[in-house]
């Protein structure tokens, strides 16, 4: 299936990927993916989580959000395909998630996929066909679009007539989906800001004790005007959950008390 603008409400790409290039439930717990396992304990805050975020995007009708995060390294890809999983398993939604984060792509690695030709390639031009990128899990409303390594800029990719097109096509998908972007950082480059002027809103990741109040503060500047729906704090030990890692994870809209600049 070749891209094109969606015409009469048809999704400009595929609504299932390459099933045959994913790999088992298993598996995926390893790399620490528990969002579609309803009886893990461990994917109870990715539901309460899916079920703030579905809250809010139906009462306001948005579709694409984004997850960032002021720094690397705090889990922001963690609860992005974390929070992906968990989605999937909604009834009647079809969830698409999108490795926007172009220069560090985790996604592939969390969801155990292998391949060399991925979102960036669409975006650069070397493919014009989606149904190369995209992979489903079986048996699961999921679809991903990871990224591997290519040399092109990101920030002239994520700026680019091709990803208005893509950004553009996903407004244009079925009532009943939702768009999942994992992009940059905001201070590892320049991509989150770019990106974030295109999708309806955003979740920010902030890590407990690391993330300061300044570094949540200027993020939110610098994505200014797109609205974050929330903060989601990660490896919080009084949180929801802790896990055999090291893990916790806890949703909150303030994050004020708990950081020091």
């Amino acid at each position: 299936m070749s891209f094109d603008p969606p015409q009469s409400g048809e999704p400009a790409f595929p609504l299932a990927g390459d099933a045959g290039r994913t790999t088992g439930f298993d598996k995926l717990r390893e790399s620490g993916l528990y969002g579609f396992d309803s009886k893990d304990v461990r994917s109870r805050p990715f539901t309460l989580l899916r079920a703030q975020l579905l809250r809010i995007a139906r009462a306001r009708g948005w579709k694409i959000i984004g997850i960032t995060s002021p720094t690397p390294k705090v889990g922001k890809s963690f609860v992005a395909s974390n929070l992906a999983a968990a989605l999937a398993r909604t009834p009647d939604l079809h969830t698409y998630l999108f490795d926007f984060d172009l220069r560090r792509s985790t996604i592939a690695k969390n969801f155990k996929l292998s391949g060399d030709v991925g979102i960036s390639h669409f975006l650069d031009g070397t493919i014009n066909d989606l149904a190369q990128v995209a992979r489903t899990i079986p048996n699961e409303q999921l679809t991903v679009f990871p990224s591997y390594p290519n040399a092109a800029a990101s920030d002239e990719l994520v700026g680019s007539p091709r990803m208005d097109s893509l950004i553009t096509a996903m407004r244009q998908l079925p009532e009943k989906t939702i768009c999942l972007c994992d992009l940059p950082p905001v201070f590892a480059n320049d991509d989150a800001v770019i990106i974030s002027q295109k999708i309806d809103a955003y979740l920010m990741i902030i890590e407990d004790g690391v993330t300061t109040r300044k570094q949540v503060r200027d993020s939110f500047r610098l994505l200014s005007p797109a609205p974050c729906i929330g903060t989601v704090l990660n490896r919080y030990n009084a949180g929801l959950v802790a896990d055999d890692y090291g893990y916790g994870y806890g949703y909150s809209k303030s994050y004020g008390g708990y950081y020091n600049d």
